[in-house]
């Protein structure tokens, strides 16, 4: 008996040690819509290496790519239920507060440099404060890239080519807008239904940078690639408000620089990946036309009066991003 008693009291006392010296590792769940090999993939899981290498076993990000998490509206609801701690929005992000529609001025960023100094001197002072009423933070911005139009009716030169055309879009307010006043027919549909609707001809075409468009073999499915660059669209890495602040602050710190440090090799190699993929996209048989860019800016005239009039601040905002373009 007094054996037995010596042997609980040293297995109670190993078991309330353990804590102590091995700390349960935080698992942390990254979401995103992006296809395997599309630049959403690649960055997320450049992320989640650098990291992991980082936090030594505090916590581990593991990324879930392909919308196996949620489309992008239920990933954002399952950062603020905290199922998901994060997500990598694009346009989708002007849904949630106005200002984000800056990003939809079509032809408003010339080029990363652009961006940066656009995400210095505006972003996070006036467009990332505006989502944490909502419930997100964002950490860092990262890329989803400047955006083309494929199709299987005809070569889209100028926006009168546009007419008539049923064209998938993000859900966002200022795209489908923008696309009306080009005179085609936009539908809002999440990015994992998109090669079905091509395929079976509910949609003639989409729009969205060749690393989507390749990563998600959009080229199987459709005859024309009008490079129009019409938007470039960032994409934030975005986190739940209330989860974040459970964290430890050392991890939180890690995971924030990690994240921002992130952005020049997203940049590398969005750059890199513009030229091979238009490149394998052309070798698939696509048939590719340079579009009238002057044409479409002629176009977009009304977009950009509607957004600076409906959109408190949206003139300035605009005006200030215009400014930083050289």
């Amino acid at each position: 008996m007094k054996r037995l008693s010596q042997f609980v009291v040293v297995l109670t006392f190993a078991l309330l040690l353990m804590p102590l010296g091995q700390a349960e590792t935080i698992e942390l769940k990254f979401g995103h819509v992006g296809a395997p090999g599309s630049l959403f993939a690649l960055s997320a899981e450049e992320f989640a290496k650098r990291a992991n290498a980082a936090l030594e076993g505090k916590a581990k990000v593991t990324v879930f790519g392909s919308s196996q998490l949620g489309k992008d509206k239920e990933l954002l609801q399952k950062l603020k239920l905290g199922t998901v701690d994060f997500a990598l929005p694009s346009t989708v992000m002007s849904t949630v507060t106005d200002e984000f529609g800056l990003f939809e001025m079509p032809y408003l960023v010339k080029n990363r440099e652009h961006m940066s100094r656009i995400e210095s001197e505006i972003f996070w002072d006036k467009l990332a404060p505006a989502v944490e009423s909502k419930g997100y933070k964002i950490i860092a911005v990262w890329e989803n890239g400047f955006r083309h139009i494929t199709n299987n009716a005809r070569p889209i030169n100028t926006p009168a080519d546009l007419q008539g055309l049923k064209l998938r879009t993000p859900k966002g307010t200022w795209r489908v807008k923008m696309f009306k006043t080009y005179g085609a027919n936009p539908t809002p549909m999440a990015f994992s239904e998109v090669f079905a609707a091509l395929q079976t001809g509910t949609m003639d075409g989409q729009e969205n940078p060749y690393a989507q468009i390749y990563s998600a073999k959009f080229q199987e499915v459709q005859k024309y690639l009008s490079i129009t660059g019409h938007v470039y669209t960032p994409a934030y890495v975005t986190v739940g408000a209330e989860k974040w602040s459970q964290l430890p602050a050392d991890i939180r710190d890690t995971l924030e620089q990690i994240a921002k440090e992130t952005q020049s090799y997203v940049y590398e190699t969005a750059a890199n990946l513009e030229v091979d993929l238009l490149n394998k996209i052309k070798a698939g048989g696509v048939e590719v036309n340079e579009a009238d860019k002057d044409a479409f800016i002629k176009g977009s005239a009304s977009i950009y009066e509607e957004f600076s009039t409906s959109v408190p601040g949206g003139g300035d905002l605009v005006k200030k991003a215009q400014a930083l373009a050289n």
